[in-house]
């Protein structure tokens, strides 16, 4: 089982969503970075259940960390958090229906029944809070570099938020929401939609766009370390991502080349871009314009609908409804998790480019 991301900063998780504990391994941070625990705990309430639109688990996300910090900051060696699980239901699931949309049935086949399955196990959503956890150490340290990276949801269904505008501003203010979107107005308009969904049983999802600004141009590889590539390989590890693009994504293919291509000046001495159609990024390598992409998070899979599938153990068809406690919409949670994979991914790249002691600011 792969466990490990990054190349000079690495991510390790551990755990399952009914077991007594997750958590998470950051190992090549530099010494000398603050470790604020409130930083900790507010990015946790960013991800946290809220409301008629989340699943009614609620885990207070008590977190311990455990080595790596030394007051205050860290020591150069694995700083590793772990947060204990409380809220946990296992009766409500059982081994052989392969619920679908879900990994029962893939991680039947690979680990021969020996999986955990409750809850999803390792394979659950609730692994990201390990993530978000250990990666605001590391999106706080970028802060301090002018490095700001911030996540909305672009639409939903056929409901639609403003794009960024103002970068710095508008980061901040999803800093500041619970809710992720730059409008209110379209806030209320998605959460109606997720409660019209959870009240017939089924599920919603949509499109996140995330911005990375401040980042330096020069940073990733031009083939198998491009910038684009190392960020979706860690997006691409949050449960519901279907999607990854940049710029203007799928619709290069609708454009000319005329229309495509980001023009540019100096401007007082640096270069500018007029535009930003490539997202950033030009042959895999930071321009110094900001880094944009988009996430497609699909609907949430556990329904309360009846569905065909089978049961891998008794080697029958069925029909199943599953029990429990599930989110009618997890993308407004999800952001959390891509932001803090986006920071890592960033501050991974940043140290290859220019060395362990990257993230240090005296």
């Amino acid at each position: 089982m792969k466990n490990t991301l990054g190349n000079a900063l690495t991510l390790t998780l551990f755990g399952e969503s009914h077991g007594p504990y997750i958590g998470a391994v950051l190992d090549g941070l530099a010494p000398g970075i603050d470790v604020d625990e409130a930083d900790i705990r507010y990015a946790l309430d960013m991800r946290r259940p809220s409301g008629k639109i989340s699943t009614s688990r609620r885990e207070a996300d008590e977190f311990s960390v455990i080595s790596g910090v030394f007051r205050g900051k860290t020591t150069g060696t694995p700083l590793c958090i772990i947060i204990k699980n409380e809220n946990t239901v296992s009766s409500d699931y059982e081994y052989g229906p392969a619920r679908p949309g879900h990994a029962d049935y893939t991680a039947h086949v690979k680990y021969h029944g020996f999986e955990d399955f409750r809850g999803g196990g390792h394979f659950s959503g609730r692994i990201t809070a390990a993530i978000v956890a250990v990666c605001a150490v590391v999106r706080s340290a970028l802060k301090k570099k002018g490095i700001l990276v911030g996540t909305h949801i672009s639409s939903l269904c056929s409901i639609r938020d403003r794009g960024f505008t103002d970068f710095r501003e508008d980061i901040e203010l999803l800093y500041n929401r619970q809710f992720p979107t730059l409008m209110e107005e379209a806030e209320e308009q998605m959460r109606s939609a997720a409660e019209r969904c959870a009240n017939l049983g089924d599920s919603i999802g949509g499109v996140l766009e995330t911005a990375i600004v401040g980042l330096p141009a020069g940073a990733g590889e031009p083939f198998f370390g491009t910038f684009e590539g190392e960020i979706s390989k860690a997006i691409y590890a949050v449960p519901a991502v279907k999607s990854v693009s940049f710029g203007l994504g799928y619709d290069f293919a609708n454009v000319f080349g005329s229309e495509a291509n980001d023009e540019l000046h100096y401007e007082n001495g640096e270069v500018v871009f007029d535009k930003n159609n490539n997202g950033g990024v030009n042959g895999g390598i930071t321009n110094g314009a900001p880094v944009i992409f988009k996430t497609v998070i699909k609907p949430t899979p556990s329904i309360f609908k009846p569905q065909n599938t089978v049961d891998f153990v008794k080697e029958t068809n069925i029909v199943h409804t599953i029990r429990g406690r599930h989110d009618p919409m997890i993308i407004h949670r999800a952001r959390a998790v891509v932001d803090a994979l986006a920071a890592f991914t960033a501050a991974d790249v940043l140290t290859v480019r220019y060395g362990d002691d990257y993230l240090y600011s005296e």
